[in-house]
């Protein structure tokens, strides 16, 4: 049977970004909301991220056995099964290590699910069906955080504070929802998704797998001026990592905690819906920018609008608005940097990083030392945070925006700029 990709590329990537997005971002609101402290939530969300960012090394072992579309049909069933068993647990006796340890297992489930999904997309469609559906992938895959940040977080505030729920039956009633959005899904894809055929450079074994994984890593780290792009990849957004778990928590804080005291339903409208439209805007000038003037001038001019909004968060902990249309204004600024900035990084990946032989790997390498910076940032952000207040802990962030300065500063350019911002979201569409 002959599928339109408008059947199953938006549900598809719409599924992996819901995972992503419970597992890694909104977890941190409910642990808070469930009385953990900003270090151990912070710390516990951030460890999540850990399996999206190493994904790259088990993808070839995913590629060999069976279909990719059945990798993508059990891993959505035991992720909305996950969620299932969840909120389940909730409430008993030691349930937060049994949270801990289900969500553990789901990242990795949810990788795989990624790396599954991608699969299907590459080898389903033509090179001018995946430029064609691109926009498509990634439109989808940004509705994600607008349910789960947006949609979902204020739902659990709306349980909370109007229907007199406590937070447990509240994120219960979350998660459930979650899990069977994941299963109708589940049951969707098993009807309009196609098999996904065998990639060409598919390994036949795992010996051969590892061999060109070996190979992937030797050739990456004889690459020109390395040193220096693994740097860059490492610390371009060092500053935005410090920034991006506690920033939600400095808004739910209480005033008299330092924070601004907004309740999940403003939190969900501000950061899932003004938030979402303000990166999306910001991505789509900062490609525009770059596809006029070349990468190489404007980098470092990308940099310093990325780090723009940690000014921001110091004025707000500073003189802590209760306005909401200053503080809607302040998360518009830190997402519109965000997305504008971001694109520099990406495109100086796909343009210096990764061509050669293994141009998808390494730029999934790339990536990853990027998500690596994250994980590590996110884990001690919180603990930071207790330990300084929010006001010198956003001067410390501050701070920190001099390394991203530094590499941008020495970025080396060994390659022509031959491609445009739209090859590199072709690319990030093969890479994942």
């Amino acid at each position: 049977m002959n599928r339109s990709p408008l059947q199953w590329v938006p549900t598809g990537y719409f599924a992996m970004a819901m995972g992503y997005m419970m597992l890694t971002s909104v977890t941190s609101i409910m642990f808070k909301n469930l009385g953990m402290d900003n270090g151990r939530a912070a710390q516990y969300s951030s460890m999540l991220i850990l399996a999206y960012t190493i994904k790259p090394l088990f993808a070839p072992v995913v590629e060999m056995y069976r279909t990719k579309k059945f990798f993508v049909l059990v891993t959505q069933l035991l992720l909305g099964l996950g969620f299932g068993a969840v909120a389940l647990v909730m409430g008993m006796p030691g349930s937060m290590a049994l949270m801990m340890v289900l969500f553990w297992i789901m990242s990795f489930i949810g990788a795989t699910m990624d790396i599954a999904s991608d699969g299907v997309y590459v080898t389903s469609l033509s090179s001018r069906s995946q430029s064609l559906y691109c926009g498509v992938q990634s439109l989808s895959w940004n509705i994600g955080p607008v349910v789960a940040s947006g949609v979902l977080v204020y739902l659990s505030g709306r349980l909370h504070s109007d229907y007199g729920m406590d937070w447990l039956g509240a994120w219960r009633i979350v998660f459930v929802a979650v899990a069977v959005l994941l299963l109708v899904i589940t049951a969707w894809h098993w009807r309009a998704m196609p098999d996904g055929a065998r990639a060409a450079d598919t390994p036949e074994s795992l010996a051969q797998a590892g061999f060109i994984l070996r190979d992937a890593f030797k050739t990456f780290f004889e690459k020109r001026g390395v040193w220096t792009m693994v740097a860059f990849a490492l610390l371009y957004r060092v500053s935005i990592g410090l920034l991006e778990k506690i920033g939600p928590f400095f808004m739910v804080d209480p005033v008299e905690k330092g924070g601004l005291g907004m309740s999940n339903e403003l939190l969900g409208i501000v950061y899932g819906t003004y938030g979402l439209l303000a990166v999306l805007a910001g991505s789509l000038i900062g490609g525009w920018y770059v596809a006029k003037r070349g990468l190489k001038p404007v980098l470092f001019t990308l940099c310093c609008v990325l780090n723009i909004p940690i000014a921001t968060f110091l004025l707000m902990a500073i003189y802590q608005p209760s306005n909401l249309w200053v503080i809607g204004a302040g998360v518009v600024v830190e997402k519109f940097s965000f997305g504008f900035g971001s694109v520099g990084f990406m495109i100086y990946l796909m343009q210096q990083l990764a061509p050669g032989k293994y141009t998808t790997t390494h730029y999934a390498f790339g990536t990853g030392l990027m998500g690596m910076c994250g994980m590590l940032t996110g884990m001690v952000s919180g603990h930071l945070q207790e330990a300084m207040g929010y006001v010198s802990y956003f001067w410390l962030v501050m701070a920190a925006t001099v390394p991203s300065f530094i590499v941008t500063w020495y970025a080396p350019f060994h390659h022509e700029e031959a491609r445009t911002a739209a090859d590199a979201d072709q690319l990030q569409c093969e890479a994942g």
